[in-house]
């Protein structure tokens, strides 16, 4: 049978105050920059980037019960509990952290017509690096854990899970880049608050199906999870490649994507 959450592992509270000082303080940072941005293209396009990622956070147990992880509770700042899964306070502010500040450089060089492919595939590098950095520190610094038969694990970290953040990622970046460019106004950006829960899932859930399917296999066995896994990164790496065939290849091109009207919707 399948492994049980660690319901009753300790936290470790100074890695809690970390993260959530921490994470709030690059929120705050990112904000001032988006704001900064939204000014200078008359475009409140960047802030609600942020705060649809943060407004993301709100589903995490979703993400949480597909993929095994467990926050630890003892001692933990809790926003709420969903499907018996604390959620700690410093979610939104990790979301903005991990998904938004990339999210917000990306579609920034599309608007301006900057982004190529190979750009992307950088960019793609950077947000998997980033990834790996914040939850491996978590991880090891004693805030939670992936609790389940996880294989491929580098200090205790799947690192599956980074290829389908980093996939989640662009599916996101490009997406809201689309709708900023065929919006008429303001209003429609908004549209970005269901947006970001939708590219989210749909990388997580559907390319990290066959992962956690085997996860959650009643007799799961590391061979299964194994195949799974890899099927799994083959799938976010095609998610990846398929959103950078969207792009040129050179940057003089790079208007037929995006357009060439500065959208100050």
């Amino acid at each position: 049978m399948i492994a049980s959450a660690p319901i009753d592992h300790p936290l470790n509270l100074l890695t809690q105050t970390i993260l959530t000082a921490g994470s709030y303080a690059v929120w705050v940072g990112m904000m001032v920059l988006a704001i900064r941005m939204g000014i200078r293209q008359r475009t409140p396009f960047f802030v609600l980037i942020l705060l649809a990622a943060a407004f993301g956070g709100i589903f995490e147990p979703l993400y949480d019960e597909g993929l095994a992880l467990w926050f630890y509770a003892p001692g933990q700042w809790t926003a709420y509990t969903s499907f018996g899964i604390p959620q700690p306070a410093w979610v939104y502010s990790g979301y903005v952290t991990l998904y938004g500040a990339t999210a917000l450089f990306i579609c920034d060089r599309i608007g301006k017509g900057e982004m190529t492919r190979g750009l992307l595939y950088k960019w793609a590098g950077v947000e998997f690096v980033c990834s790996c950095a914040f939850e491996m520190i978590g991880i090891n610094g004693g805030a939670y854990e992936y609790w389940g038969p996880h294989v491929f694990r580098v200090f205790e970290y799947p690192l599956v899970i980074g290829v389908l953040e980093t996939a989640q990622v662009i599916c996101f970046s490009l997406a809201a880049a689309e709708l900023r460019r065929r919006s008429q106004g303001w209003m429609s950006l908004l549209g970005l608050f269901v947006l970001f829960p939708c590219t989210f899932y749909f990388a997580n859930f559907g390319a990290g199906a066959p992962t956690i399917v085997a996860l959650h296999l009643d007799q799961p066995s590391a061979l299964l999870v194994s195949v799974a896994t890899m099927i799994s990164i083959v799938f976010s790496l095609l998610l990846i490649r398929a959103c950078a065939s969207l792009l040129p290849v050179g940057a003089t091109n790079t208007a037929a994507f995006v357009g060439n009207k500065q959208f100050a919707a």
